[in-house]
């Protein structure tokens, strides 16, 4: 549900980061944050209450800026996974353009990803939105921890839905920029069909996602 102000040339892109407790969720977002380029990046923030954690920050505010003049702001949000706190997941759902969906590798959280997703796709329904459209990955992580789902079990389950599947260890930081990759990518897909980004405004699929996930060691002077 794009915000789009054709008058003031703005575009605001929302993407949610869901999945079942404890799965990394927010050590996606923190790691994320910490590696991209502090020029394009809005403040952390989070929202606690009674322990209902939601957090969030602006990535980009009007930072990627078309050659047509489009601004374009990106917001990330994590959910708390928690089953008492389906209200807040289904407000944080709302008008989002694109879903990462960070499952745990654990061969004992077998049972909470595969609640968690029909929960994802349930409150999707609720909210106007259809899974079989919306820009949406997958994230396997903690990949670092013993006891882990082997990835040729889960590439055989999940590829017959064609949605992309990466691993991921994100206490590490390994997975997290790719994982944010594909779902930019795929967001710019859905987007340019409707507001024809390469076309009208002149931003290729390959600027829009360079400028988005440009991390801080991309931007040290060689030695």
């Amino acid at each position: 549900m794009i915000e789009y102000d054709e008058n003031e040339k703005r575009m605001v892109l929302k993407l949610v980061y869901y999945g079942p407790a404890l799965s990394g969720k927010t050590t996606n977002l923190l790691q994320l944050h910490e590696c991209l380029i502090r020029q394009g990046r809005g403040e952390l923030m989070l929202l606690d209450t009674t322990g209902d954690r939601t957090i969030y920050f602006d990535l980009l505010p009007f930072f990627l800026t078309a050659p047509s003049g489009l601004r374009i702001k990106v917001k990330v949000y994590t959910v708390p996974g928690q089953v008492c706190h389906d209200a807040t997941r289904k407000a944080v759902l709302q008008r989002s353009d694109g879903v990462a969906f960070i499952a745990d590798s654990k061969l004992s959280e077998l049972e909470s990803n595969f609640a968690s997703f029909d929960n994802l796709e349930r409150n999707l329904a609720q909210t106007g939105l259809d899974i079989e459209t919306i820009p949406l990955v997958i994230q396997f992580n903690k990949r670092d921890l013993p006891d882990c789902l082997p990835e040729s079990d889960i590439i055989r389950t999940w590829q017959p839905t064609g949605i992309p599947v990466l691993m991921a260890s994100a206490i590490e930081g390994a997975g997290v920029i790719e994982t944010f990759t594909a779902l930019v990518g795929l967001v710019f897909d859905r987007i340019d069909q409707r507001f024809r980004l390469a076309g009208e405004h002149g931003l290729s699929k390959e600027e829009f996602v360079a400028k988005l996930t440009t991390v801080q060691d991309e931007l040290e002077e060689p030695r």
